[in-house]
């Protein structure tokens, strides 16, 4: 009987013990995320300090694919083995990721998308399985942000590509027929990729015009005066009636640029100009 409840007493007092260690500290991040208007999921990144670019999450790419272009604007080029190595990821939301090996190419996905203009929103390249399967994933669709939290989770380096391997073979046709399908419908295929300002705003469609729901602290529209509710108008002098027209327009000013945006408030219409900034 005593030697039962010794034994008891032991199997109780293990996970009083384990409770009193440590836990490992886990961290999470509230990543911003777009859909395109097929409904992938685009997050925004800086590549070695350059950017911020368009990236889908694509978990059946084995690893980051970043367009031709931008490889070319963050200085990268592919290696022996086949893949650049990226100094620096940055993430918006946070998450930031050094030495992580990439391929630079502009696979057919990207040339269709773009050259027909699919996207609603320029595509820069493909996030896949080799940095996705780093962190836990929650999406809540009602919400404009994801949680990733990291996870201890191993994820092997890209192996080797062979010389000759890696092309699409009969995709790489695909690719090419979307292009020239988007030639015809009047869409620009390959667009010239160029850097654009940070305004610092979060835009939702309203009944008439686009509405102001959130603003960046200390971004460059928030220290311009603009505020959540704000309706807008125009920007530089061009009418916008949706979230997508004022992506076209301000998509094409680069950063350290000056934007003017005519608001709409109770008290009235007020014009607010600013410099875009840069970054994510």
């Amino acid at each position: 009987m005593l030697l039962r409840v010794l034994i008891g007493l032991t199997l109780i007092a293990l996970p009083l013990l384990s409770a009193q260690e440590k836990p490992a500290v886990v961290k999470s991040y509230q990543v911003p995320y777009k859909t395109t208007i097929p409904k992938h999921l685009v997050v925004r990144v800086k590549i070695n300090g350059k950017g911020p670019f368009n990236f889908i999450l694509d978990t059946g790419a084995p690893a980051m694919i970043i367009a031709t272009k931008i490889g070319e604007k963050a200085g990268l080029a592919n290696g022996e083995d086949g893949w650049a190595v990226l100094d620096k990821l940055e993430i918006e939301g946070g998450p930031t990721l050094t030495k992580i090996k990439a391929r630079v190419e502009t696979p057919f996905q990207l040339e269709g998308m773009n050259g027909l203009g699919m996207a609603g929103l320029e595509i820069h390249g493909l996030m896949g399985y080799h940095i996705l399967a780093r962190y836990r994933m929650e999406i809540d669709f009602t919400r404009n942000k994801m949680t990733w939290t990291e996870i201890d989770n191993s994820v092997p380096e890209p192996g080797r590509i062979r010389k000759g391997v890696g092309g699409m073979g009969g995709l790489d046709v695909m690719g090419s027929m979307m292009k020239s399908l988007g030639g015809m419908l009047g869409r620009k295929a390959n667009p010239e990729i160029s850097l654009r300002g940070l305004v610092g705003l979060t835009l939702e469609n309203g009944d008439e015009y686009p509405t102001v729901v959130g603003v960046l602290e200390n971004g460059p529209a928030g220290k311009a005066g603009v505020r959540k509710g704000d309706l807008i108008l125009k920007v530089n002098d061009r009418t916008v009636t949706s979230v997508g027209d004022i992506l076209r327009f301000a998509g094409k000013i680069s950063p350290g640029q000056k934007i003017s945006l005519l608001i709409k408030r109770k008290d009235g219409e007020q014009t607010i100009t600013f410099l875009t900034g840069e970054g994510i």
